[in-house]
């Protein structure tokens, strides 16, 4: 199983070898591709999950450091950039993104679910609450990840 996600078509795809299992609305970037530090870019290239956090954790719970900081309830003003429910936490296997897990570059959730499917985070790959619940379930840490702009 490997995970690819498209820039240009913000989608992310669930593949068995060239069968594709399912397909997810993203949003990725709004400040386009990129591998530079203090870019907030989302990266291109080969990478794998290195870690998993919020096992257990109602959806829409508040990470902070990756930890739990309580509830965001859907439909509450807030115009921070919460990571919300879930992260899979990425490491970029080339030496052009070998910086990204300490970019802290995540698939997670979002409080800004209606930006889905545009380009409007700071670098990371957000999805929306149920679509990172099944895929969260299905994808062990160390599935492959490809980032690409097309």
């Amino acid at each position: 199983m490997q995970l690819h996600v498209s820039i240009a078509r913000q989608e992310l795809e669930v593949r068995d070898g060239p069968e594709v299992l399912r397909r997810y609305p993203v949003s990725t970037s709004r400040f386009g591709p990129g591998c530079e530090e203090n870019s907030f870019k989302t990266p291109l290239g080969r990478f794998r999950i290195a870690e998993k956090h919020g096992h257990d954790a109602p959806p829409y719970t508040i990470f902070r450091g990756r930890r739990p900081e309580g509830t965001w309830a859907p439909g509450e003003g807030d115009d921070a950039d919460l990571v919300l429910t879930r992260i899979l936490w990425l490491e970029g296997l080339e030496p052009a993104n070998s910086n990204t897990y300490d970019r802290y570059i995540y698939i997670h959730g979002t409080n800004h679910e209606e930006h889905i499917g545009t380009p409007a985070s700071q670098g990371c790959i957000r999805m929306r609450t149920n679509d990172l619940l099944e895929l969260f379930d299905i994808v062990p840490e160390g599935t492959a990840v490809t980032i690409c702009e097309v």
